[in-house]
């Protein structure tokens, strides 16, 4: 069971649950996560269970970074809307940076989120139950 995070700006939130409802089949087995609207927004569209946090400006994708600076995160789908300036624009920069520095899969378009979610469904992301067993400095 992986552990995922979807978050979207406003304009692209109906985008994100006609994704998630596309691929239900594959997210139900997972433990979801999302910031505050977006994840009320898939829940309302689909069966899915989703744990959420605070809207994204408010400190929504500061509580997803922090679990991402644990290594507690296995993928994230972040649909950003880079026509819009946006308020929390630090936020949104640190949450990129960490996923960078713990090498967490990140989609922040519909095409890499397709390409992520087909690679889910195949069982390509066994090598992230590995980084759960071993965690950094223990001996392997």
């Amino acid at each position: 069971m992986l552990k995922i995070a979807f978050i979207a700006h406003d304009r692209k939130k109906d985008e994100m649950v006609n994704f998630v409802t596309a691929y239900e089949h594959v997210f139900e087995g997972h433990k979801l996560y999302s910031t505050g609207t977006t994840g009320q927004r898939i829940m309302e569209g689909t069966a899915l269970r989703i744990h959420r946090f605070m809207s994204g400006p408010l400190g929504g994708d500061q509580q997803i970074g922090a679990l991402v600076a644990q290594n507690e995160m296995d993928l994230i789908i972040f649909l950003r809307d880079p026509l819009m300036a946006q308020p929390h624009e630090p936020d949104i920069n640190a949450l990129l940076r960490l996923c960078d520095v713990q090498g967490i899969p990140l989609a922040t378009n519909i095409a890499t989120a397709e390409i992520l979610v087909k690679a889910l469904e195949r069982g390509d992301f066994a090598w992230r139950e590995l980084v759960h067993k071993y965690k950094p400095g223990e001996e392997v």
